[in-house]
């Protein structure tokens, strides 16, 4: 969800009237997801790499980062959304981490859409400590090197019960993935769009969801074995 700065500074606002723009655009693309049966949203709130930005920064993203999962969670019980936190939660201040407890518990008897918020999140963090896990049942014998495979590390990297991703959105008109979901993103499909986060509309969801249907999906195949199939 990248451009919200820059939003706020074609705007002549300072940065964080775009963080507090593009919560309305993450409210539109929930919806949107909601209704168009997707199973899993993943949003990349906050990246273990935006700690280095300035710090009165910092502190109003946390502050947002409260504000939404207050006014929001009773919504998402509303349209049977379950809210998910990943990643290193133990980063933040006790306020926030009781604040994210307390909103996930509130959604779990869910069973609609996954709302995934990926929070002090990297995707080398996430492989790191998937391999950390492994190399300790190791050493405690409780499985062999040769026992290590890709089903294994999986198990231990977050939302490992759930689908490798199939769409991987960034606005604001960067050309790269930013360390986000490095592993379960290796086959996604990647859709970039120029339109900063808070512009990010229904019609702009829209057209990325529509350019995922035109696209063919090979895994590795030839596209001749996929009409075979």
């Amino acid at each position: 969800m990248d451009g919200n700065g820059r939003w706020a500074q074609q705007q002549g606002k300072p940065r964080h009237a775009g963080h507090r723009a593009g919560v309305n655009s993450v409210r539109t693309v929930v919806e949107e997801s909601a209704a168009a049966g997707v199973e899993v949203l993943t949003l990349f709130a906050f990246s273990s790499e935006n700690w280095q930005r300035p710090q009165q920064e910092v502190s109003l993203l946390m502050d947002l980062f409260v504000f939404a999962l207050n006014n929001e969670v009773k919504k998402l019980v509303k349209n049977n959304i379950r809210l998910k936190v990943i990643g290193d939660i133990a980063g933040f201040n006790e306020k926030l981490q009781k604040n994210i407890q307390k909103s996930e518990q509130k959604t779990a008897a869910c069973d609609g859409m996954l709302l995934q918020i990926a929070a002090n999140y990297g995707g080398r963090w996430d492989i790191t400590r998937a391999c950390k896990e492994v190399a300790s049942q190791v050493v405690k014998g409780d499985i062999a090197i040769d026992d290590i495979d890709e089903s294994m590390l999986r198990q231990s990297l977050c939302f490992a019960d759930q689908p490798d991703v199939d769409l991987f959105i960034r606005t604001g008109g960067d050309l790269r993935i930013s360390n986000f979901i490095l592993w379960q993103a290796a086959y996604a499909e990647l859709y970039f769009t120029s339109v900063l986060w808070p512009d990010f509309d229904r019609q702009a969801y829209a057209d990325a969801l529509l350019e995922f249907s035109r696209r063919q999906r090979r895994f590795g195949k030839i596209a001749e074995q996929l009409t075979e199939d």
